[in-house]
Formats: C-alpha cells, structure tokens, sequence
C-alpha cells in the first residue's frame, strides 16, 4: 500500500495540471453533496431541537399544526388538573398559547415574510427552559408588549428591542430579544395570550404545552384523555410533532439536491476518466516494463484504481473543506409545514464528512475504471518497442 501510495502520488505531481483538473472537479461535486447534505441537517437540527423530549404537545385531535389546531379555555383548565404534569416549586409547567401568522417587511427591502407569532405566558419560559432573554426583558401580562427570536431581530424591519411592531390592527412594543439554542422559536415572535386572543378576535387557544412528570406516562395520559369526550385532543411528544414538520421540507432539499449532485457527477467521474486515459497513454513504455518486471495483470489494474482513488480522496478532501465554510452562512426559506419562515443553518457532522469522502472515492474510482483495464490489456512488446522508438 505505501508503494502504490508514493509510486501514485509522485506521477499526479508530474502531472499537475490534469491532475488538478480532475481533482478539482471531484472537489466540487463533493461540495455540492456534502453542503445538501448539511442544509437538510441543518433543518432537522433546528426544528427537531424546538422541542424537548421531556415535553408533550396538546392538539385538537385531528389537527395536524398548531396553527390549524384549536383548544378551548375550559378544555384547558382540565388538562391543568392532570397528575402527570410536572411542578416546579408548586406551580405547574403548564402553558396554553395561541400560535398565529402575521407579516412582517424584511430588512434592507420591501420584501415580506411570514412570521409565527406565539402567544403566551411566563410559564412558557419555565416548560422551555433553552429560551432565554438574552436583551431587554420580557413582556409583563396584559401589555401589547412583545419578545422576538434572535433572526426575527436581525432579519425584519422593527422587530429590534425599543421598536414597535403593527399586527392584528395594535402598536406593539418589542421589549426583549431571546436565543433558544439555535431551534426553530428563534423565527418566532413571543407575547402576552390573552393579549393576542383579544387583538385577532379568538377565544380559543391553539395548543398547549406542558412538562411530564415522566416522559413514559405518555401512553398512559393519552389512553385516560381519549376516555373524556370533553377533551377531543390528541398528546405527542413535543419533539416527534417538530420532527414530522421537518420531514418534508429536509427531504424536498435532499431530493433536489441529489440529483443535481449526480448529474455533477457524471462530469467529475468523466474528468477522472480523461485523466487516468492519458495517464495510461503518457506511461505505456512504463507499464511495458513493469510487465516485463514480473507485474502481474491484476496488480497493473489496481494500481491505476489506486492512483483514481487516490484523485477522488484529496478532492473528497478539498470539497469538505470548502463545505464547511458554509457553517459560518445561514438561508431562510418558507415551512410549508407552518407556511411561516424559518432560517436553519449549514451543519458538518463526521458522518456527513464520512459519505462525503466515500462519494468522492467511489465516483473517483468508477471512472478510473475502463482505463485501469486499458492498462492491463497493454502488450508488453508494443510497450518495450515503443520505448525502443
């Protein structure tokens, strides 16, 4: 292995123009794969991570969001009374909300966006430890005073702590700016419940969340609810609702980037092939000698397979480097689950980095293919008469 590696590596420097060109174009396809690969991670690490494994979910039953979802007041006040709730220093985490849409203009344009805005209480902060008010403070109850995500500050017009926001036909003043560990509330917009139901005419609200005692009593609480016909509802694991509003916009990004990537390719694995075509031609008195040596056939072919390889690991290499320049930028785009923003991020894991490198590798090695056999169909007396001329 070290003699196919040195023996390999000393002919691509020789020949480094060609030799640049065919790792160049596997770097790029690499980038391709590896940056779709992260964008549809990113997604699912930013909604999946807006919950918390520890939390359910309370739903209308058949409502499939939280925004097509509605949960009456007095259906609320008997979920308060479930033994399963957790306390915390003898008050409930227990929050109703009522999540809706509104409009906002985006920085730097006339663009607008849609935005979720979430209607609250304390106790929304007290079940969702991970959002915290990072400037300004929060709302106080009964104000039209509101609280934004990190990236509605710094993506929309007025949305920054000591503005003032128009929705639902009422000023509101942003008092705060919160992080929540890079999820999903991050594009969300916080404020008073009863607040919002007054300002967009409901009087139900949308969902509820609250802490289990025990995350294994889920089972148990939806059994004893589905038995109360006052309570229509159905009670997920917070985390398994944001993860199934992240499946289909990760997997539109992955198909669509994928096959963008394989028509990427198809070029990359063409160039490796030209490269190792007239790395054959260039050593035919070569290969005739080492025949002549006592190299067989077979390790002829895996020779030439090896220095392919070896084109398709240092551009695996160049393409992940590039890719994980991406951690530093972030996209914004429409949930067509919620049909409100989200932005999400690029995000490198070792596994990505993994099937980034074995796509290079293989992609490198399938074109270096048909000219390995070509090399191990080379006639050694044309060979040595060749060197002979």
């Amino acid at each position: 292995m070290r003699l196919f590696f040195s023996y390999n590596l000393r002919h691509l420097l020789t020949r480094r123009a060609t030799s640049l060109f065919a790792i160049t174009g596997v770097g790029l396809v690499v980038f391709i794969f590896v940056g779709v690969l992260m964008l549809a991670h990113g997604v699912e690490h930013t909604l999946v991570n807006t919950g918390s494994p520890e939390n359910a979910l309370v739903l209308r039953k058949g409502a499939i969001s939280e925004i097509g979802s509605g949960l009456y007041r007095e259906q609320a006040a008997i979920l308060r009374t479930l033994p399963e709730i957790a306390q915390e220093n003898d008050r409930l985490l227990f929050s109703p909300e009522i999540v809706v849409l509104i409009n906002l203009v985006k920085r730097g344009t006339d663009a607008s966006g849609n935005v979720t805005l979430r209607g609250g209480s304390a106790d929304s902060f007290r079940v969702r430890p991970q959002v915290k008010i990072v400037k300004g403070r929060t709302w106080r109850p009964g104000t039209n005073e509101v609280v934004t995500g990190k990236e509605i500050a710094r993506r929309f017009q007025n949305a920054d702590v000591g503005q003032t926001l128009r929705f639902g036909r009422q000023t509101w003043t942003v008092v705060g700016t919160f992080e929540a560990g890079g999820s999903g509330f991050e594009s969300e917009t916080w404020g008073d419940a009863d607040r919002f139901m007054d300002a967009f005419g409901r009087t139900y609200y949308s969902s509820a969340v609250f802490r289990l005692r025990n995350p294994s009593l889920l089972s148990t609480l939806q059994a004893h609810v589905d038995q109360d016909p006052r309570l229509p509802i159905s009670i997920t694991k917070e985390t398994a609702y944001y993860e199934s509003r992240s499946g289909s916009l990760a997997n539109f990004i992955r198909t669509l980037g994928l096959i963008l990537t394989g028509l990427f390719s198809a070029g990359a694995s063409l160039g490796a092939m030209i490269t190792m075509y007239g790395a054959v031609a260039n050593r035919t008195t070569e290969i005739g000698t080492l025949r002549a040596m006592g190299f067989t056939r077979s390790r002829i072919f895996s020779l030439f397979v090896f220095e392919s390889a070896l084109i398709g690991l240092i551009g695996s290499g160049l393409g992940i480097m590039l890719a994980s320049l991406l951690q530093f930028t972030s996209l914004s785009t429409i949930n067509y689950a919620t049909m409100s923003e989200l932005v999400y991020g690029f995000i490198l894991t070792h596994s990505i980095a993994t099937w980034g490198v074995l796509f290079g590798v293989v992609m490198a090695t399938l074109g270096g293919l048909l000219p390995a056999v070509r090399a191990m169909r080379t006639n050694i007396p044309h060979a040595l008469k060749f060197r002979g001329a």
